[in-house]
């Protein structure tokens, strides 16, 4: 029997209705008060036969984020290290023999050094990525099994796992659906095709993507996918996905989860780096940003309007103190 287990590293974030719906109709569509939990997990597959992750966490080290009421996404308090958490559940690293990879973000992939023995899928389209460089078991997918389902392209990576072609977010975003026969269900680890299931209940793409009309396409595929099909829905950003896998949700696209208020926010001292909500890069002041042409010593707060993330190149309004 397959066995999917929440690797959960952070929790009690937070994030902005602009943030997570705003990318077709502009964040000043949506109520930058109204609050969304937030927090940080991957997935673990077990088999029986095999143990499978997909997404590997922060890097171990990333500094925790220091909000301030501005912030649009606040990824919350370090509950544990990713390898740590990953301990916690009884596993080691030499007992995985797959990764399979969302997309390149440090979030998904910043512990993958950790697992040399293991085959690291990616979409084909980004295994090129900087955050991937120096890594000698990528296995770069083409998606040659066909469909599955109504995703037109596939790629059967065990018995029960399909890693799916799903871009948008980042050009080489993949999702992975785990079917268990014996329950009758689909288990779907999606990534960040949205940031929370309220998105996806609302129909509502995040501010976050490098091809907008490929995400609204695999948002639409998504929605007819579990439309279809009895899907538990497993998301990275908000401890709803926890909440789906523990109680076996199924998506009813007509009946939206309860909203849970956001909890209190401590906010900490801070250090003078800020660190990129979306993926993790972390600028320091004393190093500046050569790729930018930024000296050391330069304070974040005189970067240039138009600076942006080195590595994933968003604003400098998603970052957040460290």
């Amino acid at each position: 029997m397959i066995k999917i287990k929440p690797v959960v590293y952070r929790e009690n974030g937070f994030m902005t209705q602009p943030f997570a719906f705003g990318g077709e109709d502009g964040p000043e569509s949506f109520d930058s008060s109204v609050r969304y939990r937030s927090g940080l997990q991957n997935y673990l597959i077990d088999t029986g036969e095999e143990i499978i992750l997909v997404d590997t966490g922060l890097p171990a080290g990333t500094p925790e984020e220091a909000p301030d009421e501005t912030a649009q996404i606040y990824t919350g308090h370090d509950v544990l290290p990713y390898m740590e958490a990953l301990a916690a559940l009884g596993y080691a690293p030499e007992q995985v023999s797959k990764v399979l990879l969302t997309h390149k973000h440090s979030d998904h992939s910043g512990e993958l050094a950790c697992f040399p023995n293991a085959k690291v899928y990616v979409n084909e389209n980004e295994a090129g990525a900087e955050e991937l460089k120096g890594l000698p078991n990528l296995v770069p997918v083409a998606f040659t099994d066909g469909p599955f389902k109504n995703f037109p392209e596939s790629q059967k990576v065990a018995d029960g796992v399909w890693y799916i072609r799903a871009e948008g977010h980042t050009r080489g975003n993949a999702i992975v659906i785990v079917e268990d026969a014996e329950e009758g269900l689909f288990y779907m680890i999606h990534g960040d095709v949205t940031y929370t299931d309220e998105a996806l209940y609302a129909n509502k793409l995040s501010v976050v993507f490098e091809d907008i009309a490929a995400a609204r396409e695999t948002l639409d595929r998504v929605r007819e996918f579990v439309s279809a099909n009895p899907t538990v829905y497993l998301s990275t950003h908000t401890p709803l996905g926890v909440e789906n896998l523990e109680s076996k949700r199924v998506v009813d696209l007509d009946n939206p989860p309860e909203t849970i208020p956001v909890g209190e926010i401590t906010f900490k001292t801070r250090s003078g780096k800020y660190v990129c909500s979306v993926c993790g890069y972390v600028y320091d002041p004393e190093a500046g940003d050569d790729t930018q042409g930024i000296p050391a010593g330069t304070p974040f707060e005189e970067l240039p309007e138009d600076w942006h993330c080195p590595r994933c190149k968003q604003p400098k309004s998603v970052f957040n103190p460290a």
